[in-house]
């Protein structure tokens, strides 16, 4: 079949696009650690200072290391982040020694590093949230790979996005469930079986997930072989949870095993791979590198300094001689050429080495009904020459397309599940937001209809205004509600607290920062905190969350639960969740509020009872938030901030 030169083109974009992205998030990086100071980093969660490391173990490959000191350590930084190690008082970005967030604890990190660590790195150490080109390298070995072949669906994916090829719809398929499902779970899964390419759309509080889970499950019993993916490892956990909670079938997870929940380490590769008959011989192997890399350190390295210009076949062959040349002392001569021989040696067993566990991760591959992994990571599932009959890519509307292009091109068909109209891809360059999911939604997909998460009322004009009223509260929570009440706490499950009729109400920027902060709205929200842990909602239930970076900084420091913001919270859920909106001005500007998909996140994450923040007049200069705040009027919900002052 001649490809349409559309594809290519489309291909070529991509790349282009890619390239843009990758230069713009690592300089933004870079820019923020050249800018900030190490303090002003700590204190906006992306650097931790003055610690001291000692290592404590070594699995899988990596050394781990952890990291403390006597002042607790609050920080963003969290497990499976990458993260840039330097020696305080230096410039971190001179430092090249990188590693992943293993745990983490009040006063402590670990962290596994793929290398040996130098001294320098275990005193006065700092550490600072960095950024990996790896993904981004992925994903540009994939698209041009694909300008040049065939990788599994991939180009039909393509040409499906770009109107260049049409949907066959598949026919339902009968399957008898191991879960208990509702009906447009059951229909969903069953069109997906029976489709070649398919998506299905799962609203807030649906059970994507579970949806997810259960059709692999179905796959792999009409005798599919699997590549279940989504983009981040939190997802790529909870989908391969999900999974195995019923019916038993060999599942294996790929990565890095500090970016991995720990119950799921022993169905890692690296786990499975150290337990293999095998696998005494890569140790035997290891043992034999530390011994000639001993022996060979004891020599003279082969430095500019002494090499002189010499190639290392010269001085192999001066020192076999017993010749001096360049006026360099036949016995130095004598012993880097002993060194040249001994890292020859060392070069040839850690090939061995690599070529041996490649081995013996290939035939555990090879014996699994179903392979876990986050989109970029399954790249390297291509070494192995592995063939998957089906990619599952639970969270895809959160994929862009290059992306979401990585395990497509390892499968012959697709199932993308997500919802478009919930947030995108976080990214820099805007044409990225744009996702598969989007385009097969339209094209071949079913709705899940029954929402598991939160009261009616709360779901009432998420659902109106977002889902065409397609939505049904399970009665299992259309009633819940958080039975406390106060002079500030209405017994509603609704609650908004208009801040436009108070003087300072406005916001505020801090100088250098493209964030905005709300300093009433911060007070606001303490008190109802404070007054909901009087009540006795224990803080555990309690979420805050803002769209503005600043703001969640702001309120960190004023009360006792988790603060979030709302692109964070993606996901999520609490029972009881405040909302601040920010934003409150003469102008009438909301900035990214505009982004319709955010106000969908944020009214969606609470479970018994939802209290907005904001100024009504600065919102309601968007008609859906003018919609909203008259919902919540007619409701009754709506209150004065002046009580609070």
């Amino acid at each position: 079949m001649v490809r349409d030169n559309k594809v290519n083109d489309f291909l070529k974009k991509l790349i282009s696009l890619v390239k843009k992205e990758r230069e713009l998030q690592i300089e933004a990086m870079k820019s923020e650690i050249r800018r900030m100071s190490g303090k002003r980093r700590e204190k906006a969660g992306r650097a931790v200072l003055n610690l001291k490391g000692k290592v404590v173990s070594t699995q899988f490959g990596y050394t781990y290391v952890k990291y403390g000191r006597a002042k607790d350590i609050e920080t963003e930084i969290s497990q499976g982040d990458l993260v840039l190690v330097s020696k305080m008082g230096s410039n971190p970005l001179k430092s090249d020694l990188t590693a992943t967030v293993a745990d983490k604890g009040r006063r402590f990190l670990v962290l596994a590093f793929e290398k040996s660590v130098p001294e320098w790195a275990l005193k006065n150490v700092r550490i600072d949230l960095y950024s990996s080109e790896t993904t981004f390298n992925r994903m540009l070995d994939t698209l041009k790979s694909l300008l040049k072949e065939e990788r599994g669906c991939a180009i039909s994916a393509i040409e499906l996005y770009l109107g260049l090829k049409e949907v066959e719809k598949g026919e339902k398929v009968e399957f008898e469930p191991f879960d208990k499902l509702n009906d447009s779970q059951l229909e969903a899964i069953s069109l997906a079986i029976g489709s070649e390419f398919f998506a299905i759309h799962g609203p807030f509080g649906t059970g994507k997930t579970k949806t997810a889970a259960e059709l692999v499950r179905q796959l792999i019993c009409r005798g599919e072989r699997v590549l279940a993916t989504a983009s981040s490892n939190i997802a790529v956990d909870n989908f391969m949870n999900y999974f195995l909670k019923l019916k038993s079938f060999k599942a294996i997870r790929i990565g890095h095993p500090a970016r991995m929940s720990k119950e799921l380490v022993e169905h890692s590769l690296p786990y499975l791979a150290e337990r293999h008959p095998d696998y005494r011989e890569v140790r035997e192997i290891e043992s034999q590198i530390k011994d000639v890399v001993g022996k060979r350190d004891l020599l003279e390295k082969p430095k500019p300094k002494w090499r002189r210009g010499l190639s290392d076949e010269e001085i192999v062959e001066a020192a076999e001689k017993g010749v001096a040349l360049r006026g360099i002392p036949l016995k130095v001569l004598v012993s880097m050429a002993e060194w040249i021989r001994l890292n020859r040696e060392v070069e040839k067993l850690i090939k061995e080495k690599i070529e041996l566990e490649k081995k013996i991760h290939r035939e555990i591959l090879e014996e699994a009904n179903v392979v876990f992994s986050t989109n970029s990571t399954s790249f390297v599932l291509k070494e192995y020459g592995l063939e998957f009959d089906r990619c599952v890519v639970d969270e895809a509307s959160q994929s862009s397309i290059p992306e979401s292009l990585i395990p497509l091109s390892l499968s012959r068909k697709f199932v993308l599940i997500g919802d478009h109209k919930q947030l995108p891809p976080t990214v820099e360059v805007k044409e990225l937001e744009k996702t598969l999911f989007e385009k097969i939604v339209e094209l071949n997909s079913s709705m899940l209809k029954i929402q598991y998460r939160m009261n009616e009322d709360l779901m009432e004009f998420p659902c109106k205004a977002f889902y065409g009223c397609m939505l049904k509260a399970d009665k299992s929570v259309k009633n819940l509600k958080l039975e406390v009440s106060s002079k500030i706490i209405s017994e509603k499950p609704l609650q908004f607290i208009d801040t436009s009729k108070s003087q300072n109400k406005w916001e505020r920027r801090r100088k250098g920062s493209p964030s905005r902060e709300n300093p009433l709205e911060a007070k606001i929200v303490e008190k109802l905190v404070g007054e909901l842990l009087r009540l006795g909602v224990s803080s555990d239930r309690i979420g805050v969350i803002t769209p503005y970076d600043d703001q969640a900084e702001l309120i960190r420091k004023l009360v006792n639960c988790e603060v979030n913001t709302v692109d964070a919270f993606q996901g999520r859920e609490k029972d009881v969740i405040i909302l601040s909106f920010v934003r409150s001005n003469r102008e009438g500007k909301i900035g990214f509020l505009m982004d319709e998909r955010r106000l969908n996140v944020s009214l969606t994450r609470a479970r018994m009872k939802l209290i907005a923040v904001g100024d009504s007049e600065t919102l309601s200069n968007l008609n859906l938030y003018s919609q909203m705040i008259e919902h919540f009027k007619n409701k009754g919900c709506f209150m004065s901030s002046d009580v609070f002052c």
